[in-house]
Parts: structure tokens; sequence; C-alpha cells
């Protein structure tokens, strides 16, 4: 059981994200500051140092939370239900976590500390969706497994960045074939 001190730490923590999720949003995280978020967070720069060494550790919370989201998304579904209404229609989630991702990724091409993070929660989901898979297809090879983890990932990233331009053709039209692409990848190897 938690005391009342773990939970304000907590609600702390949370307020200090949200700030921080709106703050990377409207200017990046290489532009948001500490002060920036400080001031959002209702909070000082010292306060936020409590709870969080530096901008990093907020990037590196954040990547953990949205990570965590995904995986328990994930859970008690199969991973290919849905899925090709989901990218020919280009639904998500969370619009947020997909911008703030987005936003990372750019971030992780000037900062090594925040790339071994993607590196290392990519590498967190990757596996969590091969295990998944497995369960479901479980005639199929390991090694199938992660090509077919890694091309359903190489769609679903492409569909997040493909979210910020026009639709080209009818997602009528896309929802059919990318059906018969994920047949093809889940049928018996």
């Amino acid at each position: 059981m938690s005391t009342k001190l773990e939970e304000r730490q907590k609600q702390r923590q949370d307020e200090i994200i949200t700030a921080a999720r709106r703050c990377f949003r409207a200017s990046g995280f290489h532009a948001a500051s500490m002060s920036q978020i400080a001031s959002e967070a209702k909070l000082s720069v010292g306060q936020i140092y409590r709870y969080f060494s530096n901008k990093d550790a907020i990037i590196e919370e954040m990547i953990r939370r949205i990570i965590d989201s995904r995986i328990e998304e994930m859970q008690g579904k199969t991973l290919v239900e849905g899925m090709p209404q989901a990218l020919a229609w280009r639904q998500t989630l969370n619009e947020d976590d997909d911008a703030l991702m987005l936003e990372m990724s750019a971030e992780a091409t000037r900062n090594p500390q925040v790339a071994t993070m993607l590196i290392e929660a990519e590498s967190r989901m990757f596996a969590n969706a091969c295990a998944h898979l497995k369960k479901q297809f479980p005639h199929l090879s390991d090694e199938h497994i992660r090509c077919c983890v890694e091309i359903t990932a190489v769609m679903i990233e492409g569909t997040i960045y493909r979210r910020l331009t026009p639709l080209k053709v009818p997602s009528e039209q896309l929802e059919p074939l990318y059906q018969d692409i994920l047949n093809m990848l889940f049928s018996a190897k």
C-alpha cells in the first residue's frame, strides 16, 4: 500500500509530465526549457528537479509511459484485429502520443541519450509484440514472427507519418490491400 507521500510524489510527477507534454508539443523537445515546463506546471524549476534530474529524465519517463500504454492496449487483442481498417483510415490510439513520438525521433537525431531511450523503448515494444504474436500464431517460426512484427511496425509508423498529409487514395480501396498484406504475413510458414 502506498503512503500519502508516495501518492503525492506520483501526482507531482504526473503534473510535470502533463506540463512537459504541452511544452514539447508547442516548442519541440530541443526548444522547450525547464523554466517553461515549470511555468506550465505552476512549479519552480527547483521543484521539478526534485522529481526529475534533467529534461532527458522527463523525456525518458514520457517514452516509458507511452510504450507502457501501447503495450497495455495490445493485451487482450489480436494484433491484426482491426488493423487493415486502422491503417487504411489512418486511425490512431492516441494522436498526442504519436506526435510526441515523432518529436522524440527528431530529438534523437540531435541527442544521443534520447536516441538510446528510443532504441530501448522500441526493443521493449518489439519483444512484447513478438511474444504477443507468438501466442496468436504458434505455428509460425520465431524468425517469421520477428519479420511480421518488423513489417507491421513499418506499416504502423509509416501511417503515423503519412497522417500529416492528405490521403491520396480512398480508404475503401486501401483496406482490402492491407488485409491481403496481413493475410500473407500471417499465413502458415
